[in-house]
């Protein structure tokens, strides 16, 4: 239930700030996990478990239903909806271990890797068990009471980091990241029934999932090339380039993607929250402009912090057999600042009845990364991939403008005052930045850590300055945010 007494925008930003500490702590975990793991086992290693989780996330997206991003976005009463989302969720989940569990031996020949078989074959379970989640957890973002699904998805991740290291620490092999998705999955799964009470009941009423799949159609068209558009140069080079290679890739990418899953995760506040304001444009264009202005501040800096020092974090934090990554992991930088900012419409889209947007961005991701990323990848390798997945990123921008600008009226000289700021402002840091690096050349650990520093504190202060003369209230937004969080 909503919390009594509390307007839209103040639940809005508890919940934001819920779900950006989830974000925050979640990325910090999974991060110490990754430097470990990535000491601990080999390029090879995360290969085989990225051809593990290429299938597994294929079958996920191509069965998507789109029923919980139906329920959120519905305005009448959804509780007569759950038992049938829940019976859909937990059959799709079966049916795709059982479909995993056969193809294994194909996806292992697909990509020359028999040591992927039994690793797919086992991987299967983390889907049951994410099928069999309380459905009831979808009110915790359709009410915007974030709180209950930090404790969910956190201790799942705690789980998650615990039993990886451990598994790594005594087998030295990619079983360990199996074992720690298991168990991640197998922990939030149990929660969801502790924090919530509701009890779901296999049932299925076909006319209730006609009604719900006329929404979800579009979330299943757009999963699928989201699904293409992020994994189709995972794909194609592990089957091209190798096992090793992929390997190198998915770290490169998942470093990368740090600011689009920091930030992305907040269209799990904006969606409900747009959906409630959808009959208000001048609210929604209001609402969608700061979640856009905090999207910004934050990622724009973020990418090129990883653009400029991503050689020094490599080979500080994950060691010289890292280092293949690099060149992809600056392009994969920039390209994911700019689908972090393109993706904040995808909320938006969805929440005025309008999916069909979302669905036609990410067509026009997947029909560039088909026709450029052959030709490059033969030309650069895994710098080609990258740069195939920048170009396809770049060809969204024309439709998020127009689709923002017909739903929300959002007009030109918003986003030049929204990008501006963040865009010279990263500038300025980078410059900071690339002097610190020649003198503390010698320095790689410290050197490091006060270039970070430095740059925040740059970037910051460049912030901070020009906050009112070029009508940039970032601060004033998060004064805001603190002040309704009561935070001192």
């Amino acid at each position: 239930m909503a919390e009594h007494g509390k307007s839209l925008s103040e639940r809005t930003i508890k919940a934001g700030f819920w779900v950006f500490a989830l974000r925050s702590v979640n990325r910090l975990f999974q991060l110490v996990r990754t430097i470990v793991l990535a000491r601990l086992l080999s390029p090879n290693d995360f290969g085989l478990f990225g051809i593990a989780l290429l299938a597994l996330s294929a079958l996920d997206t191509f069965s998507q239903t789109g029923f919980k991003q139906a329920l959120i976005q519905k305005k009448e009463d959804t509780n007569p909806f759950l038992n049938t989302a829940w019976t859909v969720q937990i059959i799709r989940g079966i049916l795709i271990a059982l479909i995993i569990f056969f193809v294994a031996p194909y996806v292992a020949i697909f990509f020359k890797a028999p040591a992927a078989e039994p690793i797919l074959k086992v991987i299967g379970l983390a889907i049951v068990l994410h099928s069999l989640t309380n459905i009831a957890v979808v009110y915790f973002e359709k009410e915007l009471e974030f709180q209950k699904f930090f404790k969910y998805q956190f201790l799942g991740t705690i789980a998650d980091v615990i039993v990886a290291i451990s598994a790594a620490i005594l087998l030295r092999s990619v079983w360990a990241l199996v074992f720690g998705l298991l168990a991640g999955n197998l922990v939030r799964c149990v929660m969801s029934y502790i924090i919530d009470p509701y009890r779901p009941k296999f049932q299925f009423n076909g006319t209730q999932a006609k009604e719900l799949f006329r929404f979800g159609r579009w979330i299943l068209g757009s999963s699928i090339v989201v699904f293409l558009a992020n994994q189709g140069g995972g794909i194609f080079l592990g089957k091209i380039l190798g096992v090793t290679t992929l390997g190198f890739y998915q770290m490169a990418f998942r470093f990368a993607n740090l600011p689009a899953s920091q930030m992305g995760v907040l269209s799990r506040v904006a969606f409900p929250a747009y959906s409630k304001l959808q009959d208000n444009i001048s609210k929604l264009r209001s609402a969608y402009l700061k979640m856009l202005r905090f999207v910004t501040f934050f990622s724009i800096p973020f990418a090129g912090g990883i653009f400029i020092l991503g050689p020094e974090f490599t080979q500080v934090f994950l060691g010289d057999k890292w280092m293949p990554i690099i060149s992809a992991l600056r392009i994969l930088a920039i390209s994911v600042m700019i689908r972090t900012v393109v993706g904040t419409g995808g909320a938006l889209f969805n929440a005025v009845g309008r999916p069909d947007m979302d669905f036609k961005m990410n067509v026009a991701r997947v029909i560039t990364l088909a026709v450029t990323i052959y030709p490059l990848t033969m030309r650069w390798k895994i710098s080609g991939t990258s740069l195939s997945v920048l170009l396809a990123a770049c060809a969204c921008i024309p439709i998020w403008i127009s689709g923002s600008k017909r739903e929300a009226k959002v007009r030109a000289k918003d986003y030049f005052k929204t990008l501006l700021p963040p865009l010279i402002g990263t500038m300025m840091m980078f410059g900071v930045i690339f002097a610190l690096r020649i003198f503390f050349h010698q320095f790689q650990l410290i050197g490091f850590l006060i270039s970070v520093f430095t740059g925040i504190i740059v970037y910051f202060g460049f912030t901070f300055l020009v906050e009112k003369n070029l009508d940039y209230p970032i601060f004033e937004d998060l004064r805001f945010i603190f002040s309704s969080l009561k935070i001192k």
